[in-house]
């Protein structure tokens, strides 16, 4: 967590643990969920787990423990895939990395009408002024969330985004996994 403020939320500081974690794997990765628990519950419950992790400090008492879980399938859209996710008690939120293509708001009037999935992703794939982003989006059960951005062609910690709307309808869609 090098370059966290220890001012932040825990959720912010968790969503920036995982950005850089994901960020020293590199560009180009499959999208990739964690679990996030309470660290001192984890400490106190799982001790073994927690030594695992290196949660030995506990001074850190009000954070959250970021647990990646096993990859998504790529043969199923993601949308369909986190409706099919139900989370054990223990776990207090979740959070989502995915790399997208992403357009500037001024070439929403240059999308040709009547393109079908596959074609669209094409065209944005080759226009001009797309941007390489990778999302990191995170939700706890009681609401909260927060999210960080990273373009690739602005690929630094000290670059990244971050805010709790900056992608709305993947944090709702995380949101849904937490209800009965």
């Amino acid at each position: 967590m090098s370059n966290t403020p220890m001012a932040a939320s825990p959720l912010t500081r968790a969503v920036l643990e995982i950005d850089e974690y994901v960020s020293g794997l590199g560009w180009d990765q499959p999208a990739r969920l964690f679990a996030l628990v309470d660290t001192a519950r984890l400490r106190a419950d799982q001790p073994s787990l927690a030594d695992r992790l290196g949660l030995q400090d506990e001074s850190e008492s009000s954070g959250l423990t970021p647990i990646e879980q096993d990859e998504i399938p790529t043969d199923q859209p993601l949308d369909e895939f986190l409706g099919t996710i139900a989370w054990p008690d223990a776990v207090v939120g979740c959070a989502l990395v995915v790399e997208r293509l992403m357009l500037p708001p001024s070439a929403e009037a240059q999308v040709p009408q009547g393109l079908n999935e596959a074609k669209l992703a094409q065209w944005v794939a080759e226009h001009p002024e797309r941007q390489e982003v990778r999302m990191t989006v995170a939700v706890l059960r009681d609401g909260a969330r927060d999210s960080a951005l990273r373009l690739r062609e602005k690929d630094s910690a000290t670059e990244v985004l971050t805010g709790s709307d900056l992608v709305p309808g993947l944090a709702q869609a995380l949101s849904a996994t937490f209800e009965e």
